[in-house]
């Protein structure tokens, strides 16, 4: 089972209905079970500690919706870049080796919490660039996809 837990709520239509395109797609390959949950609100310029502690209290609330023995990757600047054969290879590698379940974080505007980026199985980063923080999801829904459809031998990966 695949699972993409995002900080944060889409406003905009078209990343909507580009992440609903995905989760569709996914469907034929047993579905993503999407979990978003809420942003701690901050003031306009927040300090370092004011960050930090909505960061905490983020990553709470992501560790209270974390299946029990999931796999853990979680989106981050700093992490590790796969090209999507890779991903998809890891994806096959974890399923044989037993995990079943396979959850994809994306923290919120602000990132992640230092004890979730701990806690994660692996830190995945999809670039060095910095992209628009809700289009991160269409991209980790897409790739989510592209991986399942190379694994089931489809032409969608060209």
């Amino acid at each position: 089972m695949l699972t993409l837990i995002a900080v944060g709520k889409l406003k905009e239509s078209f990343y909507r209905e580009a992440c609903a395109e995905y989760e569709k797609r996914l469907r034929a390959f047993g579905g993503v079970k999407l979990l978003e949950l809420p942003e701690k609100k901050l003031p306009e310029d927040p300090s370092p500690a004011q960050i930090r502690e909505a960061l905490r209290k983020e990553g709470e609330a992501v560790l209270e919706k974390l299946p029990k023995n999931a796999w853990l990757c979680a989106m981050a600047v700093e992490g590790k870049t796969l090209s999507s054969e890779a991903l998809a290879e890891k994806f096959r590698t974890l399923r044989t080796g037993g995990k079943s379940e396979l959850v994809f974080l994306i923290g919120s505007s602000y990132g992640l919490s230092q004890e979730i980026k701990s806690r994660a199985d692996f830190l995945l980063s999809m670039s060095p660039m910095t992209f628009p923080h809700h289009l991160a999801r269409v991209m980790v829904l897409e790739q989510l996809y592209r991986a399942e459809s190379m694994l089931a031998g489809s032409r969608y990966h060209k």
